[in-house]
Protein backbone atom coordinates (compact mmCIF):
# COMPACT_ATOMS: atom_id res chain seq x y z
CA UNK A 1 0.00 0.00 0.00
CA UNK A 2 1.14 3.54 -0.82
CA UNK A 3 0.11 6.80 0.78
CA UNK A 4 0.52 9.77 -1.56
CA UNK A 5 0.91 12.86 0.61
CA UNK A 6 -0.50 16.29 -0.06
CA UNK A 7 2.01 18.78 -1.41
CA UNK A 8 1.68 21.00 1.64
CA UNK A 9 1.87 18.16 4.19
CA UNK A 10 4.08 19.28 7.07
CA UNK A 11 6.96 17.29 8.53
CA UNK A 12 4.98 17.02 11.77
CA UNK A 13 2.09 15.39 9.92
CA UNK A 14 4.42 12.94 8.21
CA UNK A 15 6.15 12.02 11.48
CA UNK A 16 2.77 11.51 13.15
CA UNK A 17 1.63 9.16 10.39
CA UNK A 18 4.87 7.18 10.49
CA UNK A 19 4.77 6.83 14.29
CA UNK A 20 1.14 5.68 14.18
CA UNK A 21 1.86 3.07 11.51
CA UNK A 22 4.99 1.72 13.15
CA UNK A 23 3.08 1.21 16.40
CA UNK A 24 0.74 -1.04 14.41
CA UNK A 25 3.70 -3.13 13.23
CA UNK A 26 3.82 -1.65 9.71
CA UNK A 27 7.18 -0.97 8.07
CA UNK A 28 7.23 2.47 6.43
CA UNK A 29 9.49 3.58 3.57
CA UNK A 30 9.70 7.31 2.88
CA UNK A 31 10.36 8.50 -0.68
CA UNK A 32 10.40 12.13 -1.81
CA UNK A 33 10.21 12.62 -5.57
CA UNK A 34 10.23 15.70 -7.75
CA UNK A 35 6.46 16.16 -7.63
CA UNK A 36 5.19 13.77 -4.97
CA UNK A 37 6.12 12.48 -1.54
CA UNK A 38 4.97 8.96 -0.79
CA UNK A 39 5.00 6.53 2.10
CA UNK A 40 5.29 2.87 1.17
CA UNK A 41 3.64 0.57 3.71
CA UNK A 42 4.68 -3.04 4.18
CA UNK A 43 2.73 -5.38 6.44
CA UNK A 44 0.20 -8.18 6.40
CA UNK A 45 -2.94 -7.70 4.30
CA UNK A 46 -5.02 -8.10 7.43
CA UNK A 47 -3.16 -5.32 9.26
CA UNK A 48 -3.14 -2.92 6.30
CA UNK A 49 -6.84 -3.45 5.56
CA UNK A 50 -7.75 -2.35 9.08
CA UNK A 51 -5.85 0.93 8.99
CA UNK A 52 -7.98 4.08 8.52
CA UNK A 53 -5.29 5.57 6.27
CA UNK A 54 -7.75 7.64 4.22
CA UNK A 55 -8.49 9.67 7.35
CA UNK A 56 -4.89 10.56 8.14
CA UNK A 57 -4.23 14.28 7.94
CA UNK A 58 -1.86 15.08 5.08
CA UNK A 59 -2.78 12.07 2.90
CA UNK A 60 -3.97 12.91 -0.61
CA UNK A 61 -4.79 9.39 -1.77
CA UNK A 62 -4.20 5.70 -1.08
CA UNK A 63 -2.87 3.36 -3.77
CA UNK A 64 -2.94 -0.42 -3.44
CA UNK A 65 0.15 -2.08 -4.95
CA UNK A 66 -0.31 -5.38 -6.76
CA UNK A 67 3.34 -6.17 -7.55
CA UNK A 68 5.04 -8.58 -5.11
CA UNK A 69 8.27 -6.57 -5.32
CA UNK A 70 7.38 -3.51 -3.28
CA UNK A 71 10.76 -1.95 -2.53
CA UNK A 72 12.30 -2.74 -5.91
CA UNK A 73 9.29 -1.40 -7.81
CA UNK A 74 8.64 2.13 -9.03
CA UNK A 75 5.41 2.42 -7.07
CA UNK A 76 7.33 2.84 -3.80
CA UNK A 77 10.29 4.63 -5.41
CA UNK A 78 9.27 6.55 -8.58
CA UNK A 79 12.65 8.20 -9.16
CA UNK A 80 15.57 6.15 -10.60
CA UNK A 81 18.14 5.15 -7.99
CA UNK A 82 21.72 6.33 -8.33
CA UNK A 83 24.34 4.20 -6.63
CA UNK A 84 27.57 5.96 -5.70
CA UNK A 85 30.77 3.89 -5.55
CA UNK A 86 33.64 6.19 -4.70
CA UNK A 87 33.61 8.88 -7.39
CA UNK A 88 31.54 6.72 -9.76
CA UNK A 89 27.75 6.99 -10.01
CA UNK A 90 25.87 3.99 -11.39
CA UNK A 91 22.47 4.94 -12.74
CA UNK A 92 23.51 8.51 -13.50
CA UNK A 93 23.72 10.28 -16.83
CA UNK A 94 26.86 8.47 -18.04
CA UNK A 95 27.09 4.70 -18.55
CA UNK A 96 29.67 2.96 -16.34
CA UNK A 97 31.93 0.16 -17.54
CA UNK A 98 33.22 -2.49 -15.12
CA UNK A 99 36.17 -4.36 -16.59
CA UNK A 100 38.79 -6.90 -15.58
CA UNK A 101 39.60 -10.60 -15.66
CA UNK A 102 37.24 -13.39 -14.73
CA UNK A 103 39.77 -14.53 -12.12
CA UNK A 104 42.68 -12.87 -10.38
CA UNK A 105 45.58 -15.14 -11.36
CA UNK A 106 48.70 -13.22 -10.35
CA UNK A 107 49.90 -9.81 -9.22
CA UNK A 108 51.34 -9.04 -12.65
CA UNK A 109 48.15 -10.06 -14.44
CA UNK A 110 45.73 -7.97 -12.36
CA UNK A 111 48.00 -4.90 -12.22
CA UNK A 112 48.56 -4.91 -15.98
CA UNK A 113 44.85 -5.28 -16.61
CA UNK A 114 43.87 -2.60 -14.09
CA UNK A 115 46.26 -0.03 -15.55
CA UNK A 116 45.06 -0.74 -19.07
CA UNK A 117 41.29 -0.69 -18.43
CA UNK A 118 41.68 2.48 -16.36
CA UNK A 119 43.44 4.17 -19.28
CA UNK A 120 40.68 3.04 -21.62
CA UNK A 121 37.98 4.61 -19.45
CA UNK A 122 36.67 1.84 -17.18
CA UNK A 123 35.03 3.03 -13.97
CA UNK A 124 35.43 -0.08 -11.82
CA UNK A 125 37.78 -3.07 -11.74
CA UNK A 126 36.41 -6.60 -11.53
CA UNK A 127 38.22 -9.81 -10.60
CA UNK A 128 37.14 -13.11 -9.13
CA UNK A 129 38.81 -14.58 -6.05
CA UNK A 130 36.28 -17.32 -5.32
CA UNK A 131 35.06 -18.92 -8.53
CA UNK A 132 31.95 -21.12 -8.76
CA UNK A 133 32.88 -23.60 -11.48
CA UNK A 134 30.82 -26.36 -13.06
CA UNK A 135 33.68 -28.82 -12.55
CA UNK A 136 35.36 -29.35 -9.18
CA UNK A 137 38.65 -29.83 -11.07
CA UNK A 138 38.60 -26.34 -12.63
CA UNK A 139 40.49 -23.38 -11.19
CA UNK A 140 38.58 -22.19 -8.11
CA UNK A 141 40.34 -18.87 -7.56
CA UNK A 142 43.09 -17.63 -5.23
CA UNK A 143 40.77 -16.87 -2.33
CA UNK A 144 41.85 -14.15 0.09
CA UNK A 145 45.20 -13.74 -1.68
CA UNK A 146 43.27 -12.88 -4.85
CA UNK A 147 41.26 -10.28 -2.95
CA UNK A 148 44.46 -8.70 -1.63
CA UNK A 149 45.88 -8.45 -5.15
CA UNK A 150 42.61 -6.99 -6.46
CA UNK A 151 42.57 -4.40 -3.69
CA UNK A 152 46.20 -3.49 -4.43
CA UNK A 153 45.39 -2.97 -8.11
CA UNK A 154 42.39 -0.84 -7.20
CA UNK A 155 44.43 1.28 -4.82
CA UNK A 156 47.18 1.87 -7.39
CA UNK A 157 44.81 2.87 -10.18
CA UNK A 158 42.12 4.55 -8.09
CA UNK A 159 39.47 2.18 -9.45
CA UNK A 160 36.82 0.87 -7.04
CA UNK A 161 36.81 -2.95 -7.08
CA UNK A 162 34.10 -5.59 -7.25
CA UNK A 163 34.34 -9.31 -6.57
CA UNK A 164 31.92 -12.15 -6.01
CA UNK A 165 30.95 -13.35 -2.55
CA UNK A 166 30.06 -17.03 -2.57
CA UNK A 167 28.68 -17.77 0.89
CA UNK A 168 27.74 -16.03 4.14
CA UNK A 169 30.78 -17.42 5.93
CA UNK A 170 33.32 -15.42 3.91
CA UNK A 171 31.22 -12.25 3.51
CA UNK A 172 33.01 -10.35 6.27
CA UNK A 173 36.39 -11.18 4.74
CA UNK A 174 35.35 -10.13 1.22
CA UNK A 175 33.94 -6.85 2.59
CA UNK A 176 37.40 -5.89 3.84
CA UNK A 177 38.83 -5.74 0.32
CA UNK A 178 36.07 -4.72 -2.10
CA UNK A 179 33.86 -1.70 -2.77
CA UNK A 180 30.99 -3.67 -4.33
CA UNK A 181 29.77 -7.16 -3.46
CA UNK A 182 28.77 -9.31 -6.43
CA UNK A 183 26.20 -12.09 -6.18
CA UNK A 184 26.54 -14.43 -9.14
CA UNK A 185 23.81 -16.14 -11.14
CA UNK A 186 24.06 -19.34 -9.10
CA UNK A 187 23.47 -17.43 -5.87
CA UNK A 188 20.58 -15.27 -7.03
CA UNK A 189 18.21 -17.32 -4.87
CA UNK A 190 20.58 -18.07 -2.00
CA UNK A 191 18.18 -16.37 0.38
CA UNK A 192 20.40 -16.64 3.45
CA UNK A 193 23.18 -14.87 1.55
CA UNK A 194 20.75 -12.28 0.14
CA UNK A 195 19.64 -11.38 3.65
CA UNK A 196 23.19 -11.13 4.93
CA UNK A 197 24.40 -8.80 2.16
CA UNK A 198 21.22 -6.82 2.78
CA UNK A 199 22.64 -6.03 6.21
CA UNK A 200 26.06 -5.12 4.81
CA UNK A 201 27.22 -1.57 4.25
CA UNK A 202 28.38 -2.17 0.68
CA UNK A 203 26.59 -1.82 -2.68
CA UNK A 204 25.49 -5.16 -4.14
CA UNK A 205 25.53 -6.19 -7.80
CA UNK A 206 22.92 -8.91 -8.29
CA UNK A 207 23.21 -11.03 -11.43
CA UNK A 208 20.18 -12.68 -12.97
CA UNK A 209 19.93 -16.44 -12.48
CA UNK A 210 20.42 -18.88 -15.35
CA UNK A 211 16.69 -19.60 -15.69
CA UNK A 212 15.19 -16.82 -13.59
CA UNK A 213 12.21 -14.77 -14.66
CA UNK A 214 12.40 -11.02 -14.26
CA UNK A 215 9.93 -11.18 -11.38
CA UNK A 216 12.06 -13.78 -9.57
CA UNK A 217 15.12 -11.59 -10.11
CA UNK A 218 13.37 -8.54 -8.66
CA UNK A 219 12.13 -10.59 -5.72
CA UNK A 220 15.73 -11.54 -4.97
CA UNK A 221 16.59 -7.83 -4.98
CA UNK A 222 13.64 -7.37 -2.62
CA UNK A 223 15.33 -9.60 -0.04
CA UNK A 224 18.38 -7.31 -0.02
CA UNK A 225 16.34 -4.10 0.06
CA UNK A 226 14.09 -5.43 2.83
CA UNK A 227 17.12 -5.89 5.09
CA UNK A 228 17.95 -2.19 4.80
CA UNK A 229 20.52 -2.04 1.98
CA UNK A 230 19.19 0.35 -0.72
CA UNK A 231 22.26 0.10 -2.96
CA UNK A 232 21.34 -2.73 -5.32
CA UNK A 233 22.54 -2.89 -8.93
CA UNK A 234 20.99 -5.44 -11.29
CA UNK A 235 23.03 -7.21 -13.98
CA UNK A 236 21.60 -9.08 -16.98
CA UNK A 237 24.12 -11.79 -17.93
CA UNK A 238 22.13 -14.02 -20.25
CA UNK A 239 19.68 -16.84 -19.60
CA UNK A 240 19.76 -20.50 -20.57
CA UNK A 241 17.73 -21.36 -23.67
CA UNK A 242 17.79 -24.00 -26.41
CA UNK A 243 20.42 -22.03 -28.37
CA UNK A 244 23.90 -23.59 -28.25
CA UNK A 245 25.97 -21.34 -30.51
CA UNK A 246 26.36 -18.81 -27.71
CA UNK A 247 27.05 -19.64 -24.07
CA UNK A 248 23.75 -18.05 -23.01
CA UNK A 249 21.03 -15.98 -24.65
CA UNK A 250 21.55 -12.33 -23.74
CA UNK A 251 18.10 -10.97 -22.93
CA UNK A 252 18.39 -7.28 -23.81
CA UNK A 253 14.62 -6.91 -23.57
CA UNK A 254 15.20 -7.16 -19.81
CA UNK A 255 16.71 -3.66 -19.88
CA UNK A 256 13.57 -1.68 -20.85
CA UNK A 257 11.41 -4.06 -18.78
CA UNK A 258 13.49 -3.37 -15.66
CA UNK A 259 13.48 0.36 -16.42
CA UNK A 260 9.68 0.22 -16.56
CA UNK A 261 9.15 -1.92 -13.43
CA UNK A 262 12.00 -0.87 -11.17
CA UNK A 263 14.01 2.13 -10.03
CA UNK A 264 17.18 0.05 -9.67
CA UNK A 265 20.03 0.59 -12.16
CA UNK A 266 20.75 -2.24 -14.57
CA UNK A 267 24.03 -3.29 -16.18
CA UNK A 268 24.59 -5.84 -18.95
CA UNK A 269 27.32 -8.49 -19.04
CA UNK A 270 27.88 -9.37 -22.73
CA UNK A 271 30.87 -11.59 -21.88
CA UNK A 272 28.81 -14.21 -20.04
CA UNK A 273 25.81 -13.38 -22.19
CA UNK A 274 27.49 -14.61 -25.36
CA UNK A 275 30.54 -16.59 -24.23
CA UNK A 276 32.52 -15.45 -27.29
CA UNK A 277 34.76 -12.41 -27.35
CA UNK A 278 33.88 -11.41 -30.94
CA UNK A 279 30.26 -10.76 -29.93
CA UNK A 280 31.05 -8.66 -26.86
CA UNK A 281 31.51 -5.30 -28.60
CA UNK A 282 28.34 -5.43 -30.74
CA UNK A 283 26.22 -6.58 -27.79
CA UNK A 284 27.76 -3.83 -25.66
CA UNK A 285 26.63 -1.26 -28.20
CA UNK A 286 23.18 -2.84 -28.30
CA UNK A 287 22.93 -2.86 -24.49
CA UNK A 288 23.66 0.86 -24.22
CA UNK A 289 21.26 1.63 -27.05
CA UNK A 290 18.58 -0.34 -25.14
CA UNK A 291 19.11 1.95 -22.14
CA UNK A 292 21.47 0.01 -19.88
CA UNK A 293 23.24 1.99 -17.17
CA UNK A 294 26.53 0.33 -18.01
CA UNK A 295 28.44 -2.83 -18.82
CA UNK A 296 30.43 -5.55 -17.10
CA UNK A 297 33.12 -6.91 -19.40
CA UNK A 298 35.84 -9.53 -19.00
CA UNK A 299 39.31 -8.41 -20.07
CA UNK A 300 42.58 -10.37 -19.89
CA UNK A 301 46.14 -9.59 -21.05
CA UNK A 302 46.42 -13.04 -22.65
CA UNK A 303 43.02 -14.74 -22.98
CA UNK A 304 44.52 -17.87 -24.54
CA UNK A 305 46.32 -18.63 -21.28
CA UNK A 306 43.50 -17.50 -18.95
CA UNK A 307 42.64 -19.97 -16.19
CA UNK A 308 38.92 -19.26 -16.65
CA UNK A 309 36.64 -17.77 -19.32
CA UNK A 310 39.39 -17.13 -21.87
CA UNK A 311 37.13 -17.57 -24.93
CA UNK A 312 34.85 -14.71 -23.84
CA UNK A 313 37.55 -12.31 -22.63
CA UNK A 314 38.68 -9.28 -24.61
CA UNK A 315 42.37 -8.56 -24.99
CA UNK A 316 43.59 -5.22 -23.68
CA UNK A 317 43.74 -3.94 -27.26
CA UNK A 318 40.21 -5.19 -28.04
CA UNK A 319 38.89 -3.43 -24.95
CA UNK A 320 40.51 -0.12 -25.89
CA UNK A 321 39.01 -0.37 -29.38
CA UNK A 322 35.57 -1.16 -28.00
CA UNK A 323 35.66 1.77 -25.58
CA UNK A 324 36.49 4.13 -28.46
CA UNK A 325 33.50 2.77 -30.39
CA UNK A 326 31.19 3.21 -27.40
CA UNK A 327 32.03 6.90 -27.18
CA UNK A 328 30.92 7.53 -30.75
CA UNK A 329 27.52 9.30 -30.87
CA UNK A 330 26.19 6.85 -33.47
CA UNK A 331 26.39 4.01 -30.94
CA UNK A 332 23.32 5.38 -29.21
CA UNK A 333 24.73 6.06 -25.74
CA UNK A 334 22.21 8.89 -25.34
CA UNK A 335 19.31 6.51 -25.94
CA UNK A 336 19.47 5.29 -22.33
CA UNK A 337 18.57 8.78 -21.10
CA UNK A 338 15.21 8.46 -22.82
CA UNK A 339 14.56 4.87 -21.69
Amino acid sequence: MILVLEQDASREQVDRIVTMLEKKGVKVHYSKGVDKTILGLIGSKQTLSRLPVERFSGVEKVVHVSEPFKLAGRSFHPEPSRIRVGEVVIGGEDPVVIAGPCSVESREQILETARSVKKAGAGLLRGGAFKPRSSPYSFQGLGEEGLKLLAEAGEETGLPVISEVMDPENLDMVKEYVDVLQLGARNMQNFHLLKKVGRADKPVLLKRGLSATIEEWLMSAEYILNEGNPNVILCERGIRTFETHTRNTLDLSAVPVIKHLSHLPILVDPSHGTGKWRYVAPMSRAALAAGADGLMVEVHPDPESALSDGPQSLTLENFHSMMKELHQPAVGMQARQNA
